[in-house]
């Protein structure tokens, strides 16, 4: 059965609209002039992505996504962090795009992993060396013909290769045996899931209230892809979808909203509600609530920017604590491998760059040390 918008009560949800489209566009328009941009969007993915998790029952700790994403794990990374990297590099992948991008057809086949991507800015090179790589690995391949034990290892090389890319940020097209339903094993998928129909009833959806007000359109969208249950193994692909709307429509121009961050401070109460309308009441304060933490967020950047500017006076042009300063704000924390590995430092000289700086202390551990602002 279709899902159905039914009756709308607006003197119910008129307020909650309102209220949520102040809250974003004037955490957007700090944000288009803010000399902390780049670091707050940063620092929003990283928070969104551990979000998620959260609220899908899993802990990942904010600090191990961190070094996980710079290549330095401490620990092998479990199910879960790797899942919540896989939330952060579609974050990162929707607002490195045109805001149409996402809701696209090109980009919705490729972030519900049905299509190719498409080559982004600068990187038509790389896609062109990535095809030659794989024109020659066929070629290999079929040399190899007639030795098993020599495929085997090609398609170990190709999966590593591809793994690789994948990793460094390289747009990949989907593989074949991704998209086939009928490929995909019975242990982890229900192969009775229709995911193609409930995505065309999605984007039915989508369609349906395109004269709505963004935000509330966005509620809708939410609720709706909660509801219909669209992808087996993506639940927090709606969020970024729906945060990717108020991208487009202009509510949210300069950054992308941090849906999972604001439904993390909605009790589950509220967001599995049996009423529809307060379940919309729900995805609206969601909205309000990552505006408001991402207000008080971008505050609090701001003034540990001008804080630690104070540090930067008589200093020479070639120092590098105000590139220590510009990486400090655009993670939650920063380790000495990831100082020594950006700002091409020693040990020694990163954790003098450190002590210039005074930033705080935050594992407490002797073995493994990292630092962040308060």
């Amino acid at each position: 059965m279709a899902y159905d918008i039914g009756l709308l009560f607006l003197e119910t949800l008129i307020g909650s609209v309102a209220r949520s489209t102040e809250a974003l566009a004037r955490l957007d328009e700090r944000l288009a002039r803010s000399p902390v941009r780049e670091g707050f969007v940063e620092r929003q993915h990283f928070a969104d992505a551990a979000a998620a998790l959260w609220l899908e029952g899993e802990l990942v700790h904010l600090e191990d996504l961190v070094l996980h994403d710079a290549h330095m794990d401490v620990r092998t990374p479990t199910h879960e962090l790797t899942r919540a990297h896989a939330v952060l590099r579609a974050r990162r992948r929707i607002f490195s795009q045109k805001p149409d991008w996402a809701l696209g057809r090109d980009g919705f086949l490729a972030l519900t992993g049905r299509g190719g991507a498409m080559p982004a800015a600068g990187q038509k090179k790389r896609e062109g060396e990535e095809a030659g790589a794989s024109s020659v690995e066929a070629d290999v391949r079929d040399d190899a013909e007639g030795d098993l034990l020599a495929e085997e290892f090609a398609e170990i090389d190709a999966v590593l290769a591809r793994s690789s890319r994948i990793l460094n940020g390289a747009n990949v097209p989907a593989r074949k045996e991704e998209t086939s339903l009928r490929d995909r094993p019975d242990l982890i998928y229900d192969l009775d899931w229709n995911e193609e129909e409930r995505l065309a009833e999605w984007q039915a959806v989508l369609a349906e209230t395109r004269e709505l007000p963004a935000v509330l359109r966005a509620a809708i969208l939410l609720e709706a892809w909660s509801d219909i249950e669209v992808l087996q193994h993506g639940i927090w692909l709606g969020p970024l979808l729906a945060a990717a709307l108020l991208r487009q429509e202009g509510v949210a121009a300069h950054h992308l909203a941090g849906l999972h961050i604001g439904a993390k401070n909605i009790p589950r109460e509220r967001r599995r509600a049996l009423n529809r309308s307060d379940r919309l009441l729900a995805s609206l304060d969601a909205i309000h609530e990552a505006a408001l933490v991402g207000l008080k967020e971008h505050d609090r950047l701001l003034m540990a920017k001008s804080q630690m500017e104070r540090r930067l006076k008589q200093r020479r042009t070639s120092s590098k604590l105000a590139d220590l300063v510009e990486f400090v704000l655009s993670r939650p924390i920063v380790s000495t491998g990831m100082i020594q590995e950006v700002l091409k430092v020693s040990k020694q000289g990163a954790l003098n760059l450190i002590g210039e700086l005074g930033l705080r202390e935050m594992t407490g551990r002797g073995r493994f040390r990292a630092w962040g602002i308060v």
